[in-house]
Order: C-alpha cells, then structure tokens, then sequence
C-alpha cells in the first residue's frame, strides 16, 4: 500500500503566484491549503499581462505564499516529503522565480525536488477533485492553452489536437480590448453577451470545414474586429446593443467550435472503450456558461460523464502542481539541482509541434 506523503507546490507561470500543500496517494489525495496571488490590478491598464511586471511581482510574494500555505495547512518544511515546482511551460521570467525558490528550499531542507509541466497539473486536475480513472479526455482550454489530451497515465499523455494560433482565452481577451472592456476578458464579454443577441454577426467557425480536431481562433478576432469597425463607420461609435451582440456572436462562435472539436475527439476517445467515459475541462475558459452548457450537450449526446473541477482549480494554481508532484514522487521521478526554467515544454513528446520550434522547441 502506497504511503501518504506530504508535498508543497509552487506556481507561477503566468500571472498568479501560487503555493499549496496536498497529502494523500495518486489515487486519493487531499488539499491541505491553497493560496494564490493574483496580478489582475498590475495588469488592468495594460489589455494584457506585462511579462517583466509579472516576472517581478513573481519575485516578491513568492516567499509569503510558500508561507501562509505551509501556515493554512498546519504543516512545517520538516513535515513536507518534497517541494513540486511549475518547471514551465510559461512565462520565463515567473517560471524562474518559481524554480529558484523551489530549489532553495530543497537545498535548505534537503527535501527532494520534483520539476512539474504546467499543463501535466491541469491535466492531473480531474484526479485530485473527482478521483477519474485513466484514461480520460481532458481539454484544457484558457489564455495560453487549447488542447485535447488523451491522458493515458500521470506520465503518459497523447494529445489529439489542439490551436495553430490564438488560445481561447487570448482571444476573449483581444476582443475586450477591441470593444473597450475592461480585463480579464472572459469574464467582461461573457457579462456584455448576456444582452446580445448570439446570431446577430455571421462570424466564421474557423477550421470546421477541415477534419480532425485543430483549431483556430485568430481568424475569428479579424472577423470581429472588420465587424466592430463597420458599426463604428455607420454610427459614428460603438452603441452599446452592438457591443452586446458582438460580444454574444463572438461567444456562440467558440462555443460551436468547441462542442465540435469535442465532438470529434470523443469519438476517437470512445474508440478505445474506457469503462467510464469522461470529458473533463480545466482552464479560465471553462467557466463560460454558454461554452460549458455547449459540452455537456455533447457529452449527453455521447453517454460522457462530463467534469468540471471547481473554478479555483481550474485557473491557475499550486494545488494541481502539488498534486502532479505527488505523482511523479510515486513513480520514484525526482529531478536535482540541475532543473530549469523552460518557457516551451510539450506534454505529448511524440506528436508533431502545434506552435513554435527552433532553439526554444515548440510551444505545443
């Protein structure tokens, strides 16, 4: 039987900077505490996070977050059975923050260090909150990331497609700064959507013409943006039921492009049977309502149990680095001294870049 170990977790690949502390087995563990620091303030006059403002606010609360959450959880670095550290994908300035404090800690207490992939914790997320047994489908959808992966294992993931440009969340994000709302995006243009009218703009569903389960969202933005700039010329501005109907046209768009995509990675997921089918998200994105209530449609339609993780473990944060630590530590994988910071680290190792190569490798 495999032991209860105690593992402290860092995050800080974008802009929340995260610790936690999970206790339990790969195949029943608990969060002891979680604490996250967000940047939205340092960001909001910027449509955008600012890379050198995050990588310093990184630097500045990471000490005090590896401190309330060993506080909030009751335990001491004496009790933690290793330090799980976000080892990228992400931006490198935060990342490096991250695994330097990581490795100071390890140095000091001679507790082992195990380097983490930012998407392996999302991936991991549907372990920790609902106990899903392998494999599942997870899609991992927010600002920096939109993939189906076939999680195989806790090291073994096939990813079945995913976004040749923008995320979904980067695209929210343009498309409040185009419509002149206020950031974070998503949640600003799914609150303008609700007054608008969803098939107002004949706005393109990019890539549904093509087979497989690649998507692309850049495409989409452009559409929207030549739409927001003829209102402008016939009004003279932007009148709000306009910006509304954007906003619910621009939803309802990667919506259907999600549901479909799902669609077809289900069916190659199906194809092998699992005893218990499940689609499971993670990431910002998956808080939309309107996108959610598309897969589970879905998901009906195909007998799918559908997950979702609480909000708090969707978006960014240390509990699920915590966690992919744990199993990682319970394979017996540690990593020394010699870990780096790396703003590019697929999780599928064999599948054909989607984004990105040359000397950084790809993105994803």
């Amino acid at each position: 039987m495999t032991p209860d170990l105690t593992i402290l977790g860092i995050e800080s690949s974008c802009d929340d900077t995260a610790a936690a502390v999970v206790r339990g087995t790969p195949d029943n563990a608990h969060i002891l505490s979680s604490v996250v620091f967000g940047q939205v303030a340092l960001h909001a006059n910027y449509g955008g996070v600012v890379p050198e403002i995050a990588a310093r606010a990184h630097a500045e609360k990471i000490d005090h977050c590896v401190e309330d959450a060993l506080r909030q959880s009751g335990q001491t670095l004496a009790d933690i059975d290793a330090i799980a550290v976000t080892a990228g994908p992400g931006l490198i300035g935060g990342v490096l923050s991250g695994v330097m404090c990581a490795k100071g800690l390890s140095v000091t207490t001679g507790k082992p260090l195990i380097g983490v992939n930012h998407l392996a914790g999302h991936a991991l997320t549907p372990r920790l909150t609902d106990n899903v047994a392998f494999p599942y489908l997870m899609l991992l959808v927010s600002g920096g990331h939109c993939q189906f992966l076939l999680v195989e294992g806790s090291d073994s993931y096939r990813r079945l497609g995913g976004t040749i440009d923008d995320a979904p969340g980067e695209a929210f994000d343009k498309t409040a700064r185009l419509l002149a709302l206020p950031q974070p995006g998503g949640p600003s243009v799914e609150q303008a959507a609700t007054a608008g009218d969803p098939h107002k703009f004949k706005l393109p569903r990019p890539l549904l013409d093509r087979d497989g389960c690649d998507m692309s969202f850049s495409g989409l933005k452009t559409a929207l943006l030549r739409a927001r700039d003829g209102i402008v010329a016939e009004h003279g501005g932007l009148p709000a039921q306009e910006r509304s109907d954007l906003c619910a046209s621009f939803q309802q768009a990667v919506a259907d492009v999600l549901a479909e995509k799902s669609r077809r990675a289900l069916e190659v997921y199906l194809a092998l049977d699992p005893a218990r089918p499940v689609l499971a998200v993670a990431g910002g994105v998956a808080a939309n309502a309107v996108i959610r209530t598309e897969l589970q449609g879905i998901c009906a339609k195909l007998d799918t149990d559908f997950v979702a993780p609480p909000l708090a473990l969707c978006t960014d944060n240390a509990a699920m680095i915590a966690y992919a630590g744990l199993a990682r530590f319970a394979l017996g994988d540690v990593d020394d001294l010699t870990l780096s910071a790396r703003p590019r680290w697929p999780l599928d190792k064999t599948s054909p870049a989607l984004l990105g190569s040359g000397k950084k490798g790809a993105k994803a």
